[in-house]
């Protein structure tokens, strides 16, 4: 189950629009992640300056939340956040949505990219809206505890 699990969340994720990330004594914000499960990280973007940034800097421990019903997701992922000059990977993540944040567009000086390199989640792969009306009908007609997707704790180092 954690194999499938894991790749259910590297899947699902992909399709998250924001959830809240924390770092050391940094208070949760919403940010945008970007997956990239071949190196085994989840990518944010960030302006210099900021609490994440700062924690960045020094390496610290992190915490990304995401409830995500359209995703069918739901974890706690646990992990490490460092800030990272790498263009050619700004280059490769920057959209729209980054691209607002920022008033000179790719270009500004404050962007920060900070990599967050999870060890462990605890996650809930969903069936979905469909799916969850149907196990708790179903449910309630076997008395059976309703299926409502995987659960479990995956680890990723």
């Amino acid at each position: 189950m954690s194999e499938d699990l894991k790749t259910a969340f590297w899947d699902r994720i992909d399709d998250v629009r924001a959830g809240l990330l924390n770092a050391g004594n940094t208070r949760a914000v919403p940010m945008s992640p970007y997956a990239d499960p071949a190196e085994n990280a989840i990518w944010f973007i960030t302006a210099q300056g900021t609490d994440l940034s700062q924690a960045a800097e020094s390496n610290a421990t992190a915490s990304f939340a995401v409830a995500d019903p359209k995703a069918n997701l739901y974890a706690t992922v646990d992990g490490h956040i460092s800030q990272v000059d790498d263009p050619e990977k700004l280059d490769e993540l920057w959209n729209a949505v980054a691209a607002s944040w920022f008033e000179d567009g790719r270009r500004d000086d404050d962007i920060r990219l900070i990599r967050m390199t999870p060890t462990t989640a605890e996650v809930w792969a969903t069936t979905g809206a469909a799916g969850f009306v149907y196990e708790l009908v179903k449910s309630r007609v076997t008395e059976d505890k309703p299926d409502m997707g995987e659960h479990g704790v995956i680890r990723f180092i």
